[in-house]
């Protein structure tokens, strides 16, 4: 499949300042990488999901992607085009081919809009000019299972999941070739998140969109991604095939996350471990293998160096010092 997104080494950087200071705007700039060096691929067709804790950086990596946050290093590149430090001018023409659906399905949606003009309103944005705006609108509700009637709706009006079909509506309006979808089963019961996820798939095949996925739900991974990629901390620590890193993931911090999830087969024999405490902040990272403090395998090496990239197979990376294969 041909690479739709390429991202490597991106880091994305906020500057923090606290107290009295940071009201007043006082004493010397400190800065967090939310994003610190994070490399990634999806291509058409594609579903990746991105996993890790609350603060492990996966919604600002998305929006940096989207354009939304600015990126101090690294490169995004969206079918062979660089985006990173792209004029407005000549990146406005290239956002319609990426949509993004953001995490809360009624908040993220204006209350003072009806369904019909939040669908249609990135006609207006991207300038088409040459669409029936009533016939787009009773579309786009029709694919995503909704009546035409919801057009005159507002957003109180609409449930947890209609909320969601129609931010799915809005983001796919004007065909983009990429959808960033942050936590698209958040808050929702677990029928309904299964509902959302198997229109998703089905617009998927039949649009033929890469979907890049940020959720803390691996039911959700283990239901619709081909590939995953584990973030702590703004980094990736490993990434796979979805079905491979479920079944022998490399990492600890992997096998801790797997362990914590509800797993199907009753009978299923699994390697437990718990994660001890918080993640860190970012402000004040840990030295070495950033993982180290919460994990039952650091040795001395982990709290000093930091770990590399390894390459078990083509398709599978990890950042440990002392992997393992922990078989599930």
């Amino acid at each position: 499949m041909a690479a739709l997104l390429e991202v490597e080494d991106l880091r994305v950087r906020f500057s923090v300042r606290s107290g009295s200071a940071g009201i007043l705007r006082l004493g010397a700039q400190r800065w967090v990488d939310a994003v610190a060096g994070a490399s990634l691929t999806v291509s058409e067709g594609e579903t990746l999901a991105v996993v890790g804790e609350s603060g492990s950086g996966k919604t600002t990596l998305a929006r940096a992607i989207a354009g939304l946050y600015h990126a101090q290093e690294g490169s995004i590149r969206f079918q062979g085009q660089e985006l990173r430090g792209l004029a407005e001018g000549t990146f406005r023409p290239l956002r319609r081919h990426i949509a993004m659906m953001f995490q809360d399905p009624v908040g993220s949606l204006s209350p003072r809009l009806t369904v019909k003009t939040l669908i249609t309103e990135p006609y207006k944005i991207h300038n088409f000019k040459d669409r029936d705006l009533d016939e787009e609108a009773i579309r786009l509700l029709d694919m995503v299972g909704l009546s035409a009637d919801f057009a005159s709706r507002y957003p109180y009006q609409l449930s947890g999941g209609q909320a969601r079909r129609v931010g799915v509506a809005r983001a796919l309006a004007v065909d983009p070739k990429l959808l960033l979808a942050d936590e698209p089963t958040a808050g929702l019961d677990v029928s309904v998140q299964g509902e959302l996820l198997n229109l998703l798939g089905k617009l998927q095949d039949r649009l033929g969109i890469g979907i890049l996925i940020i959720t803390h739900n691996l039911n959700v991974v283990r239901h619709v991604a081909d590939r995953m990629a584990i973030m702590y901390l703004g980094r990736f620590v490993e990434e796979g095939p979805t079905g491979a890193v479920f079944a022998a993931p490399h990492h600890p911090y992997t096998l801790a996350l797997l362990a914590a999830n509800p797993e199907p087969d009753p009978d299923a024999q699994l390697n437990r471990i718990e994660l001890v405490g918080e993640p860190p902040s970012p402000l004040d990272r840990p030295h070495g293998c950033e993982f180290h403090p919460r994990c039952p395998f650091a040795r001395e090496q982990c709290a000093t160096q930091t770990p590399t990239r390894h390459r078990p197979t083509a398709d599978r990376h990890y950042r440990c010092h002392w992997p393992q294969v922990w078989r599930r």
